[in-house]
């Protein structure tokens, strides 16, 4: 007889559906109490802590509806694909609110990012301020932060997955 292998794909989409929603939640609840400029390092944390819940539950998921087998590749494929779907949905999240819901928002982060500057740097002068910014200005384009985003979240994704399928994998048993 033999077992019927379950599907990688589905757990990718629900899983990664399921955490990208989270995240924009995240997202909007620090834009409505006005975290988003400068979050709280709370609510970083809570990100990752959800992050890595979702990722280890979907793993979990995975090798239940296997048959109780995984192996390292499953839960990487697994993890990678569920940072990537969340990723997206997020990044999306991001460009919205970076080019629609507030049009200055990269304006208010440089603002914010020569604040920073002044008070760690006294001693830089304003030219020297304006070199530093204009360096990073490349980075704060919404879609330079989507790109980061993905490759940040494929990344998490992937050392999630390469934990957690070492800890859960379970060979399957040859067909004799």
């Amino acid at each position: 007889m033999e077992l019927q292998k379950a599907k990688t794909g589905k757990f990718v989409l629900n899983y990664g559906l399921l955490l990208g929603i989270i995240l924009v939640v995240v997202g909007v609840i620090m834009y409505v109490t006005n975290n988003h400029l400068e979050p709280h390092w709370s609510f970083m944390l809570l990100t990752f802590a959800i992050f890595v819940a979702v990722v280890i539950y979907g793993i979990k998921a995975f090798k239940t509806e296997n048959g109780g087998f995984l192996s390292l590749g499953e839960a990487i494929k697994v993890a990678v694909g569920i940072g990537l779907i969340a990723a997206i949905i997020g990044g999306l999240w991001t460009i919205l609110l970076s080019t629609v819901i507030e049009p200055d928002y990269m304006v208010q982060v440089e603002d914010i990012q020569r604040e920073q500057m002044i008070e760690r740097f006294p001693e830089m002068t304003d030219a020297q301020i304006d070199d530093a910014l204009g360096m990073s200005a490349a980075f704060r384009s919404p879609w330079v932060n989507f790109a980061l985003g993905l490759v940040m979240y494929m990344f998490f994704g992937l050392i999630i997955g390469l934990i957690g399928g070492l800890i859960m994998r379970e060979k399957r048993p040859y067909d004799v």
